[in-house]
């Protein structure tokens, strides 16, 4: 069962991200203040719930909840900053769309940087602990792979559809073969050809 709070008493956000690993497309991140009085029966880290679900889950958080927002750092701040810092400056994007402001921010991670003059507090594996980082897991997920369907047609060969960027075999073999778009992240390792050298 989630926790609902950390801080009793105060007004909690929820932040987690989604696309981190992906070798193309943007980081998503979603911020996710709930009601005191929020139950599902299902809610839970978005990587242990079907793709189903997760969209069931979407509708009921953005019905239910006082206030969410998504952030985006595309793939040119990512190479820019790294993805480190591309995934917080993803959740300081969303909390800053926020139509309420937090008192305190729950963050699904181990690494934060501190928005505003807003405490916080980090939790690896959040998003199966607390309500609102799974929430906003559910959130980062779904947009983002709605966004990766969409990429996808112009660029079937790569398979957006099924993998969302991440590096599949599939999508290693796209790259070898038709070489990057403008949706690689350009920093990553992009395939899985080793250097060699000639002695």
């Amino acid at each position: 069962m989630l926790l609902k709070f950390d801080k009793h008493g105060l007004i909690e956000a929820g932040c987690d991200e989604a696309g981190r690993g992906c070798l193309a497309g943007p980081v998503f991140a979603a911020a996710v203040i709930l009601p005191d009085n929020f139950s599902s029966e299902i809610l839970n880290d978005s990587k242990q719930l079907t793709e189903k679900q997760r969209y069931i889950l979407r509708d009921v958080i953005l019905k239910d909840a006082v206030a969410w927002a998504v952030g985006i750092c595309n793939q040119l701040e990512i190479d820019k900053i790294n993805i480190l810092n591309a995934s917080i400056l993803a959740m300081h994007k969303a909390l800053e769309k926020l139509t309420i402001q937090p008192q305190h921010i729950l963050v699904d991670g181990n690494r934060f940087k501190s928005y505003r003059s807003i405490t916080h507090t980090c939790f690896v594996k959040g998003d199966g602990r607390y309500m609102s980082i799974a929430a906003a897991s559910i959130l980062a997920k779904t947009y983002r792979d709605d966004y990766m369907l969409k990429i996808h047609a112009d660029y079937p060969e790569y398979g957006w559809d099924r993998n969302k960027g991440y590096p599949t075999e599939k999508h290693r073999a796209a790259i070898s073969r038709f070489g990057i778009t403008e949706h690689h992240r350009k920093t990553f390792r992009l395939t899985n050809d080793q250097l060699s050298l000639d002695l």
